[in-house]
């Protein structure tokens, strides 16, 4: 069975999109479309901007989200998913993908978003930091016991966990998870506390953009962070997308299942190829690939 994965935040780089944009008369249409529905070009950051340019958040998840779904729709009927997931921003790329939305709403959804979680960032100094050697028991032990707001947010591999809470905890926390054994405790170059109870204000914006938009039935089952399970139904896809903002990703859980359910083939559609690496680092046996043009 074919899995398709859509990649999340960080996965940005100058020049990204260009050469669909240069040999794709729907691609070129779609990014313009984009321009339009966002009120700036975000084709000219993406094609030439800077990488400083590139990773605000307003700018980097619909850039992230139009690469991934203009490079899906130019597959054209080779793409035929059995099943899709995508990490954090890319669960919106995946409903794009498997037909639950549409390309217009998803780009707004995903704009309301990365506006959404900026201004939960300005209201409180967070961050996240990645811990790498220690069970997943032993991380959510140790946030469990820091004071302050610190949590398990990205359960990207076995061994590799991102915490994400307010900065004085996670700084606590790292020098505990040092402590305790872990190779890594690093603190991340990002904006806020992504999936952690520090983006409720974002996640009660998020819901009603999100209850006011159509979701139609998907064409094959997605894997979303929250549950790490396959879900068909519209309504439950709704509530597990409100709730992705302050829950953790669960992206191990997801890849495994997936798996379990006949997952033989990983395509990751959208820049660069970090979730490929995660998937080898679940499964050794699995299969992975790259979308092209």
């Amino acid at each position: 069975m074919n899995a398709y994965i859509f990649p999340g935040q960080g996965a940005q780089f100058t020049g990204m999109g260009l050469d669909l944009y240069e040999n794709s008369p729907l691609a070129q249409e779609l990014f313009e479309k984009a321009n339009t529905i966002l009120g700036f070009n975000i084709t000219d950051i993406m094609f030439e901007g800077t990488p400083e340019a590139l990773k605000e958040t307003k700018v980097t998840q619909p850039a992230i989200f139009l690469h991934s779904v203009i490079l899906a729709k130019t597959l054209g009927d080779s793409f035929k998913p059995d099943m899709v997931a995508g990490h954090s921003l890319g669960e919106f790329s995946a409903l794009v993908a498997n037909g639950t939305l549409n390309f217009e709403d998803g780009l707004k959804l995903v704009s309301q978003r990365a506006l959404a979680m900026q201004k939960a960032c300005e209201l409180q100094p967070s961050t996240m930091a990645a811990v790498l050697g220690l069970e997943d028991a032993i991380v959510e032990k140790i946030c469990a016991e820091i004071d302050g707001i610190v949590v398990a947010a990205n359960y990207n591999c076995p061994g590799q966990l991102v915490i994400s809470g307010d900065v004085e905890a996670i700084n606590k926390a790292c020098e505990a998870m040092k402590d305790a054994g872990a190779k890594r405790a690093l603190v991340l170059p990002v904006g806020g506390a992504f999936h952690s109870p520090l983006m409720e204000p974002a996640r009660e914006e998020l819901a009603a953009a999100i209850e006011n938009t159509t979701f139609s039935k998907p064409n094959c089952p997605i894997y979303q962070n929250v549950t790490a399970n396959a879900v068909i139904d519209e309504a439950a896809i709704k509530a597990n997308l409100i709730s992705q903002l302050t829950a953790p990703v669960r992206w191990t859980q997801s890849v495994q299942q997936m798996i379990t359910d006949g997952a033989r083939l990983f395509t990751e559609v959208g820049p660069g190829n970090v979730l490929q690496g995660l998937v080898k680092k679940i499964n050794r046996e699995a299969q992975t690939a790259s979308a092209s043009l």
